[in-house]
C-alpha cells in the first residue's frame, strides 16, 4: 500500500481514544504519534493546518507524493466525519 495515515493524539484525550477504537473497528491500519512525543512533527502539522486540536491525521502518499492534512472544526466537525473522509482517500 503506498498510501499510510499518520494520526496525531495526545495521553488522556477522550476523543483521540474513541477515534482509535473506531479506526480499529473499521480495519484501517494507521501509525498513532502522541503530540508529547513528536513535538517538532505535530508543530509542522499546526503550521499547515492551522489549528492545533486532537485528534487530527494526515494521509501521506509515497507514490504521488500528493499528502492530505486533516483537523477538527477544520477539515470535520466529528469523527465520524473523520472516518468518512479517511476511507475516501484510502
Amino acid at each position: 500500500m503506498s498510501q499510510h495515515l499518520v494520526l496525531f493524539t495526545m495521553k488522556g484525550c477522550p476523543y483521540c481514544v474513541d477515534f482509535k477504537d473506531m479506526l480499529v473497528k473499521e480495519n484501517i491500519e494507521f501509525t498513532d504519534l502522541d503530540i508529547n512525543d513528536h513535538e517538532e512533527e505535530y508543530e509542522m502539522f499546526t503550521k499547515i493546518v492551522e489549528n492545533d486540536l486532537v485528534p487530527a491525521f494526515m494521509i501521506i502518499d509515497d507514490q504521488d507524493g500528493h499528502n492530505s492534512f486533516m483537523a477538527p472544526d477544520r477539515d470535520y466537525q466529528d469523527l465520524n466525519e473523520a472516518i468518512n473522509l479517511i476511507k475516501l482517500r484510502l
